[in-house]
């Protein structure tokens, strides 16, 4: 098994109130097999062996599912690796006494909790603003008794891949929150069961994505290619035209 020395750079800072700062580590025997969150635990273990604290870093599922996991590697959002978690990041692209640079994400709507931890429920907020449908409870319905064409079912299922990590945000210019709203507007816009509030739905995700404090979409496609769900830039387009048919027909 080979194994080899890395040197971090990790963006320290106790709590969002507080300075921060880059702090050099080095991390020996850091096996080809781990993964970058497995590595990152091995250098806790140690700072935990002299007494000093670990780093914090969000993580949760560590199989690429939950989105909670997330950050700068080297200025990349989850390193270098295109469609890639950095939990799902293995340390086998990296080579003996590479230097990396790790911080959290960068926006005002993701305030830093600690370290490379940010605080991200302006997703969930806006999500609440209009992300569901409207379905009586009940029986489980039959899974023919709403048809639905393949072309729209695949798209729906693609932009519902979006797991809300945040490296959209994190690597746009404008810190634009646009391809994470876009694709919760599309995944339930494309289905029969989102069409009673598809309207609703547009208008007040979109209020409330600017209400947090992301910027505006000036379509660089930085999301799209660091997005590790390969959500592509159609979904904003979606969102657009469903957020100009809702202002134009509250004015009727």
């Amino acid at each position: 098994m080979k194994s080899f020395k890395l040197i971090l750079n990790v963006w320290r800072q106790k709590s969002g109130n507080a300075d921060g700062k880059f702090v050099r580590y080095e991390v020996p025997d850091v096996s080809e097999h781990m993964s970058f969150l497995e590595m990152l635990d091995v250098l806790n273990e140690a700072l935990i062996g002299r007494g000093e604290q670990p780093v914090a870093f969000d993580h949760d599922c560590r199989e690429g599912i939950c989105g909670m996991c997330g950050f700068m590697i080297n200025g990349d959002a989850h390193g270098p690796l295109p469609g890639t978690t950095v939990c799902q990041l293995h340390m086998r692209h990296f080579h003996d006494g590479q230097e990396l640079w790790l911080e959290p994400w960068r926006a005002r709507a993701f305030p830093v909790v600690r370290d490379l931890m940010v605080n991200r429920s302006a997703f969930d907020r806006v999500i609440a603003a209009g992300g569901f449908v409207s379905v009586n409870t009940g029986g489980v319905p039959d899974g023919n008794t709403l048809p639905i064409g393949k072309l729209d079912a695949d798209r729906a299922m693609d932009a519902a891949a979006c797991i809300g990590c945040g490296a959209c945000v994190a690597m746009c210019p404008n810190s634009a929150a646009a391809l994470f709203t876009g694709a919760k507007i599309s995944h339930l816009g494309l289905l029969p069961q989102g069409q009673p509030e598809r309207n609703t739905r547009a208008e007040r995700m979109v209020t409330q994505m600017h209400a947090e404090g992301f910027g505006h979409c000036t379509s660089t496609g930085e999301c799209e290619a660091v997005c590790p769900k390969h959500i592509k830039l159609e979904v904003i387009a979606r969102m657009n035209a469903d957020f100009l048919r809702a202002k134009l027909r509250s004015r009727d």
